[in-house]
């Protein structure tokens, strides 16, 4: 079976809130994906989009597949470092703030 894949990495979007979206997606076809993550209102579906086109991308350039035949074989959202902030609070104190991060991996298969 032939596959390609494509990641992107240090996004700024919480795993968790990420992982809505790429449920989505599992184990779909390619068109059907594209189309869930174009009219899903999560942001993480925008973010999640661009690294689909880019793994349909190098199915094409890289194993001659025509994006009709790819298949979503695998979304993967993993955690990325996390960015460590404070906020001020009453009586000189402070809460921490942190700014997660995320990395993506899409696999793509012909079917």
């Amino acid at each position: 079976m032939q596959m390609a894949f494509a990641k992107s990495r240090f996004v700024r979007i919480s795993p968790r809130k990420a992982r809505y979206a790429a449920q989505l997606i599992r184990g779909r076809s390619v068109e059907e994906a594209a189309t869930q993550l174009t009219f899903c209102k999560l942001r993480a579906g925008r973010l999640l989009k661009k690294t689909l086109s880019t793994a349909v991308a190098n199915a094409e350039t890289q194993l001659n597949v025509q994006r009709r035949d790819l298949k979503v074989k695998e979304v993967r959202v993993d955690a990325g470092p996390t960015m460590k902030r404070a906020k001020p609070k009453n009586r000189g104190g402070s809460h921490p703030i942190m700014k997660r991060t995320s990395h993506f991996t899409i696999v793509v298969a012909a079917e």
